[in-house]
């Protein structure tokens, strides 16, 4: 084991292969003693450890031992001649005791998958059609919406980003559609949620005033223009969640597509 200051209250915890072979349990009640030892003797606000993404027992041992997983550092040391990544892993003296219900949530909290949410609304007009938005950073159209922020209520996200990025005030009402969206040029997947805004008379469009930063234009688009302007899983869940609307329903699709 070497446990060594790295910064002001900050230590730098790294183990041995050979401890690893004596089996996880045994290996992260050492770790765990020395994390006591950090904070107790030598005062240490912090100690973080650099693991191995390839080394699943490292790090499995940093999460038994209680230290939370806090990001990826890239390119962070030098292996074999190429820069390698290291994951983050950390404990600070004011982390609740793992022993405890919380500790041990917060720890569960670091490192289980995450998806990113997106919440948007489907707006339609008295004449069928549906309301689009084309978008600064990307060429093709899409329905109203956005990314889900921390802690925030899908439903409220999808009434948020409509009133910050066309300012109108439409309430969002019951859920449509939740379309899986598997990784795509660059992006992870994500959880798409669709909620139905409503019927309105064309002359809302005449409200909108768009957030230049990110909206070009948006108006109401027939079914034909849908599969004109949108990509063809936008088209796809519009046409899925305009099922779901009419039927009064809710379903889950991938890509747009029912599974």
């Amino acid at each position: 084991m070497s446990l060594e200051p790295v910064g002001n209250g900050v230590a730098r915890l790294s183990w041995s292969r050979e401890l690893q072979d004596q089996g996880f349990e045994v290996a992260s009640g050492v770790v765990r003693e020395h994390l006591q030892r950090a904070f107790e003797d030598l005062k240490q606000a912090r100690v973080e450890a650099l693991v191995d993404p390839e080394d699943l027992l490292a790090t499995r041992i940093a999460t038994w031992a209680g230290l939370q997983r806090e990001g990826v550092m890239r390119a962070a040391v030098e292996s074999d001649g190429a820069r390698r990544d290291r994951v983050v892993f950390a404990r600070v003296h004011t982390d609740a005791p793992v022993s405890g219900g919380r500790g041990f949530r917060a720890v569960l909290n670091s490192f289980l998958p995450r998806k990113r949410a997106i919440a948007q609304m489907l707006v339609r007009d008295t004449e069928d059609r549906v309301l689009l938005c084309n978008l600064t950073y990307k060429q093709d159209w899409d329905l109203p919406g956005g990314v889900v922020e921390v802690n925030e209520s899908p439903r409220l996200a999808a009434e948020r980003e409509v009133e910050e990025e066309l300012a109108l005030t439409v309430p969002a009402g019951p859920l449509v559609l939740a379309d899986w969206l598997p990784p795509w040029s660059g992006w992870d997947d994500a959880v798409c949620l669709v909620f139905d805004g409503g019927r309105h008379e064309p002359e809302l469009a005449a409200r909108i005033i768009a957030q230049r930063r990110e909206i070009r234009n948006a108006r109401f688009c027939s079914a034909v223009e849908v599969r004109q302007l949108c990509a063809d899983f936008t088209a796809r869940r519009i046409d899925s969640a305009l099922t779901n609307v009419e039927a009064g329903r809710c379903t889950f699709t991938e890509s747009g597509r029912p599974v």
